[in-house]
C-alpha cells in the first residue's frame, strides 16, 4: 500500500496554526499543569472519531492516550511530551504562548516538543480525513513529566500497563540543522553522592586538623581519573552505534572529543560544598558526581570498581546514589529502519543512527520492552531563549511521520 498523497503532504499553515494552538496552552514544568491542554486534545482526536483514554497518577498532569485502527494489529506509537521547561521572560523577544513570523513559529516548546506533536496529529487526521486505514495500528500517547523526570508521564502509563506497542517514535528534536538523525540509544549513568568527614581545627593551625574538602578532593580525583582510563567492553551490537554517534558529534565537537565521550565513561563534578569560614579547618564536606557510560556497559560493574577505589579513602563514604544502564536498538531493527527509511526519504541526505548524550522516555520505554527511537526535524533552539521551529521543519517531521507507518509495515 502506498502513502495516500492526502495524507503525505501537509499543509504547512495548518500545522504551523496547530502548533500555535498547542504553545497557547502554558505548561510549564513546574508545576506541569497538562489538563487545559489534554482537554483540547482529547476533543480534537475525539472530532476525528479516534477513541481516547486519560490516565492520570496527579491529577493536574494527566496523559492522554488514542488509537487509530489500522490493516493490521501491529501499533506503531507515537509519543509526546506536553510540557516544557521555564522561560526567562527577560530573555525572550516573542511571545512564549505562541507567535508565528514568517516561517517562523516561536514559542517554549516550539521545538521541543510541541511542533513534534502538531505533526503527529496531522498523520491522525489526515488518515481519518482520507478515509484510508493505517497499515499498521498508530497509538500516540501525550504525556506530561518528562522534563522534570517526573513519575507523572511515562512512568505512570508503563505502571498502569497502559503502554503496548510493537515500536515507538518519540518526538525529540534529533535534525535541527546539522547533519540529520535519529537517537537509537542512550547512555547509562551512575548520579553519586559523596561524604567526607574529618577533624575540625582552627585555620591558622591546619595541622592539628584533618581537612573535610581535602579528603572529599583526592577521592573525586580519584574517580575522575581512573574512569577516564577505563574502556568498559561494550556489545558488539553497539559497535556501529558508537561509529556512527563517533561521525555525528565529530562535527560539532571534533573527532577526539566524540571518540572520549562513547570509548570511556565521562564525569560531572556537579556540586561540592563543605566547610563553615575561611579560617576553620572543614569537619564536612559533600560531593554529586554525574557519571555516563556508553550503552549497554554494565553499570554495576563500573559501580563497583568506583567503591573499591572510594575504600582507599578514609573519612569518605557513599552516601546516596541512583543509577541505570544505557539502553539501545539494533541498528537493523525494524523501528529503526523504517524511521531512517522515512526520513531520508523526505530529507534526501545520511540520516545517522546515534546515540543521545543523555537519556530519558526513551530509556523508560525501552527497558518495558517496547523498541524506541526519537526523532523530529527542529532547531537547535530546545530551552532557548526565543526557542523556534520553522514552517518547512513542521512539514518535514509531519511528512516523515506519514511514511512511518508504510515503512514498519514493510519491516514486519
Amino acid at each position: 500500500m502506498s502513502v495516500p498523497e492526502a495524507v503525505r503532504r501537509p499543509d504547512e499553515d495548518d500545522l504551523a496554526a496547530t502548533t500555535l494552538d498547542l504553545l497557547g496552552f502554558d505548561t510549564t514544568n513546574p508545576p506541569g499543569d497538562t489538563r487545559e491542554v489534554v482537554g483540547w486534545l482529547e476533543s480534537s482526536l475525539a472530532d476525528l472519531g479516534l477513541e481516547t483514554e486519560r490516565v492520570a497518577a496527579d491529577p493536574a498532569k494527566p496523559n492522554l492516550l488514542a488509537t487509530l485502527p489500522g490493516e493490521r494489529e501491529e501499533t506503531l506509537l507515537f509519543l509526546g511530551h506536553l510540557d516544557v521547561v521555564p522561560v526567562d521572560p527577560d530573555g525572550w523577544s516573542f511571545d512564549p504562548l505562541g507567535e508565528r513570523v514568517g516561517d517562523r513559529v516561536y514559542g517554549r516548546g516550539a521545538t521541543d516538543m510541541k511542533g513534534a506533536i502538531a505533526a503527529m496529529l496531522h498523520v491522525a487526521r489526515a488518515y481519518v480525513e482520507a478515509g484510508t486505514r493505517p497499515p499498521v495500528t498508530l497509538a500516540f500517547a501525550f504525556v506530561a513529566d518528562e522534563e522534570v523526570g517526573g513519575d507523572a508521564g511515562v512512568g505512570a502509563l508503563l505502571d498502569a500497563g497502559r503502554l503496548d506497542a510493537d515500536a515507538c517514535v518519540i518526538g525529540e528534536p534529533t535534525a535541527t540543522g546539522g547533519p540529520p538523525s535519529i537517537t537509537v540509544a542512550d547512555r547509562g549513568s551512575i548520579w553519586l553522592t559523596l561524604e567526607a568527614t574529618g577533624e575540625a581545627a582552627h585555620g591558622s593551625r591546619p595541622m592539628l586538623g584533618e581537612n573535610a574538602i581535602d579528603r572529599l578532593w583526592a577521592a573525586v580525583e580519584t574517580v575522575r581519573t581512573r574512569l577516564a582510563e577505563r574502556s568498559p567492553p561494550i556489545p558488539p551490537a553497539v559497535e556501529p552505534i558508537v561509529e556512527e554517534s563517533v561521525d555525528y558529534y565529530a562535527r560539532s565537537m571534533g573527532e577526539t572529543t566524540a571518540r572520549r565521550l562513547f570509548e570511556r565513561p565521562t564525569v560531572n563534578l556537579g556540586t561540592i560544598e563543605g566547610g563553615e569560614s575561611v579560617n576553620s579547618v572543614p569537619r564536612a564536606a559533600r560531593a554529586e558526581l554525574d557519571v555516563r557510560l556508553t550503552a549497554g556497559v554494565e553499570t554495576p560493574d563500573v559501580l563497583a570498581a568506583v567503591r573499591e577505589w572510594l575504600d582507599d579513602h578514609g573519612g569518605v563514604s557513599v552516601a546516596d546514589v541512583s543509577w541505570s544502564i544505557g539502553t539501545y536498538e539494533d541498528p537493523e531493527s525494524p523501528v529503526v529502519a523504517a524511521t531512517t527509511t522515512a526520513a531520508r526519504a523526505v530529507l534526501d541526505e545520511r540520516v545517522y543512527r546515534r546515540s543521545a548524550t543523555g537519556g530519558g522516555d526513551a530509556k523508560r520505554l525501552r527497558n518495558a520492552g517496547i523498541p524506541t527511537v526519537e526523532f523530529a526535524v527542529a532547531t537547535d533552539t530546545a530551552h532557548a531563549c526565543d526557542e523556534y521551529t520553522t514552517v518547512d521543519a513542521l512539514a518535514a517531521t509531519a511528512e516523515a511521520y506519514a511514511r512511518l507507518p508504510e515503512a514498519f509495515a514493510g519491516r514486519n
